[in-house]
């Protein structure tokens, strides 16, 4: 069966110097399809927004947005790779680099939280 991503809810737990998204910002995952949607905010992040094509073992092909606190527009890719944790959680293994900005990339691992 394929991972369902439908109303789940993530925190950063490890991101590169250059990202800008930290513990205190929290992702809601939406799902339909092969498609799924997402907003987050919290810390340096206002307000955000994502988009992701999953295949059938669950990775994601996405694209983000998102206004900092200093006001700026960011835009973005990732690739993201989820592993299932005992508990049945899911970590997300990402991989990302922005489009604006300093087009410089980076690593991060995301993880399920409780909704």
């Amino acid at each position: 069966m394929p991972l369902n991503y439908d109303n789940r809810k993530f925190r950063p737990v490890i991101n590169s110097e250059t990202g800008e998204v930290s513990g205190d910002t929290l992702f809601h995952y939406r799902h339909k399809g092969d498609i799924v949607t997402g907003e987050y905010s919290g810390g340096a992040i206002t307000a955000g927004s994502l988009i992701a094509k999953v295949d059938e073992a669950g990775n994601l092909d996405m694209r983000y947005q998102h206004i900092n606190a200093d006001g700026i527009i960011m835009t973005g890719k990732c690739s993201s790779r989820p592993e299932i944790l005992g508990n049945g959680r899911i970590r997300l293994h990402e991989e990302w680099q922005w489009t604006s900005g300093d087009l410089s990339s980076g690593n991060s691992i995301i993880e399920e939280v409780d909704s």
